[in-house]
């Protein structure tokens, strides 16, 4: 009997998540350089970590024999003290994807459903399907979240609802007022998720820590991967009405991040300056790439966030080609876009190699 008949069936049917191709994995295949290698594929932060972080995490590592703080109390102290909540409303995950497996440990089963966005972070399915749960996929018109159909779609047997803001990987937002409306008729038995990766990259944020403040059964998802550039870390945060918390307390693994990471975003968090730079960085690279887009007659999402999705056809194929060339983006195939890569936005230098090599691949496409 293949062993494959003996393990559940939820696993055996996940199609797993393909992560951006690592530099040092197409160094080796490729025979290139790793210096000479430009990578836009994972929305990491081209600035690298705060100074303020890497001073904290060397200091760390003179303790690294030691276990971290299991309850991860200073960190969770200052982030509850940075949102005016309590360090009972905050749970550490090891990166926030942790904290969305954690909910649908503690509320997904083959009687469930999950409800997201058509375009939303494909994470989101894999995690239904790990749990026997129903995904529930929702049409979002001009890539942006329907939050009027959402709730809609809203049964009896829904459990968790995942409204990614901004979006990956369309890159788009939605309001206040939609929130609001949607959040008016959502009932007590759904835990709405608000996943806030690139919330730092707004310039005018809806609030939705409000809802947890009031006690709904909402979590608030964010992560020091992003413009804290902390991603090798896997550090992140769930801000939770304390009900919900204490639920994913117990379903959480003990010493799930560990201490040269809570260091790291205990020191990250505190670093406005770097921030500020790397949202200012984050600018002029999405005025670069829509300028660009715009002048070659390239349709694309415009994008509030640190990445932006354009349409080139055949993007499995520019992606192949432009990885030949040394140039990492992302092909959009396992979101149901075949026909769009979405680039992250890097450094000057970093951005002009990556539409240099674009140019190139797509002049070759079409004389074929």
């Amino acid at each position: 009997m293949a062993i494959e008949q003996s393990a559940n069936r939820f696993v055996c049917d996940l199609v797993a998540y393909e992560p951006g191709k690592p530099i040092e994995e197409t160094a080796r295949e490729l025979g290139l350089d790793p210096a000479e290698i430009v990578k836009v594929a994972s929305n990491e932060n081209p600035l690298g970590p705060s100074p303020l972080a890497k001073a904290a995490m060397r200091s760390a590592l003179e303790d690294s024999h030691i276990y971290p703080d299991g309850g991860g109390w200073k960190l969770r102290n200052a982030i509850a003290q940075r949102f005016d909540m309590r360090i009972s409303n905050v749970v550490l995950g090891n990166g926030s994807n942790e904290i969305i497996e954690l909910l649908c440990h503690s509320f997904l089963n083959p009687d469930a459903e999950l409800i997201a966005a058509e375009h939303a972070f494909v994470v989101y399915k894999l995690m239904a399907t790990l749990f026997g749960a129903k995904y529930v996929e929702v049409p979002d018109p001009g890539f942006v979240h329907d939050l009027d159909a959402m709730a809609d779609a809203i049964t009896a047997n829904t459990r968790l609802v995942f409204i990614a803001n901004p979006n990956n990987p369309t890159g788009t937002v939605v309001g206040q007022e939609e929130i609001d409306r949607f959040m008016a008729r959502v009932p007590e038995h759904v835990v709405v998720v608000f996943d806030e990766a690139y919330h730092e990259f707004l310039d005018d944020a809806p609030d939705v820590l409000r809802y947890v403040r009031e006690g709904r059964n909402v979590c608030v998802l964010r992560t020091c991967s992003k413009i804290h550039g902390l991603a090798a870390l896997r550090i992140g945060y769930g801000l939770c009405s304390e009900s919900i918390a204490g639920i994913l307390q117990k379903a959480r693994q003990p010493f799930n991040t560990n201490a040269i990471a809570q260091a790291g975003a205990l020191a990250a968090l505190e670093d406005d300056e770097h921030v500020l730079r790397t949202r200012e960085i984050n600018r002029e690279g999405l005025s670069f790439y829509e300028a660009a887009f715009h002048a070659r007659g390239l349709e694309f999402v415009p994008s509030v966030a640190n990445f932006i999705l354009v349409k080139v056809g055949q993007g499995d194929r520019v992606f192949r080609e432009m990885l030949a060339q040394g140039v990492i983006i992302r092909a959009m195939s396992s979101y149901k876009l075949p026909d769009w890569v979405r680039i992250s936005v890097g450094t000057p230098a970093q951005n002009a190699r990556c539409l240099e090599v674009l140019d190139r691949v797509l002049a070759d496409i079409a004389a074929s």
